[in-house]
């Protein structure tokens, strides 16, 4: 840390309490309490009425034709790709999770790293276009922390070279672009239900499309490629979701659109909170679209700030905020991928530029107002240790009632 003693935290307790990253976010937990317990005595535990509920319920909300109810966002990516009968390459953003990777090299396909935008750190469709080759068949697009794709550049550049266009939108249940919601783009999308994701089953994900046979395909997929009469069509695996991953995840849709408006809400708190906080920057979300901001995360600027985001996330955990790096490492610089895949022309600056600088902050429907006063009073904190104008005992006491004392930010 620029040669400086550790940081250590004040010698109060700690400004901001102990803040986990995420909770999981079900309204009514007695009600898939009864659920179970219904789906329990009726001996059906998957290929039952719940995971078809969750299914029409999805493809409503979505406003697409099919929605396939998956074990899991990596599951029902495998299953998209194999269903569309893939060859060759898959360009992929290499800042993403490890799962939009792992999902083309599972298939035997060969991903192509390609760059992203350095605002919003989605796909960028001019890194895309520079890694277009003879052997692509498709792009694989991640709406990044809930935030839309360039969905028409995008899209232009598949139809152009005729490729397929799927998107990895594991952070996006729940997101818009351009007055639609997101699901119905590309060939498929396909949405996480794990615990940190908005709409939560515990484990599960769902396969969003408008396409009638990859929607069938997918189906007789998810159970080994058998569509009843155990002669399998082709290789597919168990990724059925189960009846009680799809009870929970019906429960979790009660609120849906109200928690959606307060992650929205508690974002703009942060931004309100780090305003003018120098080194500390957001991603955007483009004008008149709707993220889930399933994660919220920053960017470090280590010289303006004064150490980096790896650095500050080690000092806030010893103030009890629990962080996370999402993405570092990007994909491509997994010891899982050397040797594998190759990057497009140009290679990745954006991508070795702000994976150093990430910083993801907690973030969940629960949270008070004085909880991310406080994260932020902790990040000046530390950015004034960095700098070298460590704070007295009686600074941190100001700090402390900035952060929980009347009359500040509300609940």
């Amino acid at each position: 840390m620029n040669g400086k003693h550790p940081y250590e935290p004040a010698e109060i307790a700690s400004v901001s309490g102990k803040i986990p990253l995420a909770r999981p976010g079900v309204a009514d937990p007695a009600a898939v309490g009864r659920a179970v317990e219904a789906i329990l005595r009726s001996g059906i535990l998957t290929n039952g009425s719940y995971v078809r509920r969750l299914e029409e319920r999805a493809a409503e909300y979505l406003e697409v034709r099919h929605c396939v109810a998956v074990s899991s966002c990596t599951s029902g990516l495998m299953l998209v790709l194999r269903a569309a009968e893939l060859t060759g390459e898959v360009i992929v953003p290499s800042f993403t999770f490890a799962a939009t990777a792992h999902a083309v090299d599972w298939n035997g396909l060969s991903p192509v790293f390609a760059d992203v935008s350095a605002d919003t750190l989605t796909l960028s469709p001019n890194a895309v276009e520079a890694a277009i080759g003879m052997r692509t068949s498709a792009i694989l697009a991640t709406h990044l922390y809930g935030t839309p794709c360039d969905v028409e550049g995008l899209a232009e550049l598949a139809d152009r070279h005729g490729v397929r266009l799927f998107f990895d939108a594991a952070h996006a249940f729940g997101s818009r672009h351009a007055g639609r919601m997101v699901g119905g783009f590309g060939d498929a999308e396909v949405f996480s239900l794990s615990p940190t994701k908005v709409l939560v089953a515990a484990e599960g994900g769902i396969i969003a499309t408008d396409d009638d046979l990859l929607a069938e395909r997918c189906r007789i997929g998810r159970d080994y490629g058998n569509p009843g009469d155990y002669d399998c069509r082709f290789v597919g695996l168990n990724a059925r979701m189960s009846e009680l991953h799809a009870a929970t995840a019906l429960a979790s849709f009660s609120d849906l659109e109200e928690r959606l408006w307060e992650r929205a809400r508690l974002v703009a708190v942060y931004r309100e909170a780090l305003d003018g906080m120098a080194g500390v920057s957001f991603p955007s979300v483009p004008e008149g679209d709707r993220s889930t901001y399933k994660d919220m995360t920053v960017l470090i600027d280590a010289d303006t700030f004064g150490c980096a985001a790896g650095d500050v996330a080690e000092a806030l955990a010893t103030e009890g905020v629990e962080t996370r790096r999402y993405y570092d490492p990007p994909v491509h610089r997994m010891r899982a991928y050397g040797g594998r895949g190759r990057t497009g022309v140009g290679g990745l600056p954006v991508t070795e530029r702000i994976s150093g600088s990430v910083l993801t902050l907690p973030l969940w429907v629960g949270m008070v107002d004085r909880q991310i006063w406080g994260v932020a009073k902790t990040l000046e904190r530390i950015r004034r240790w960095a700098k070298g104008d460590d704070l007295r005992r009686g600074d941190a006491e100001k700090i402390r009632g900035a952060a929980y004392g009347s009359g500040g930010q509300g609940a």
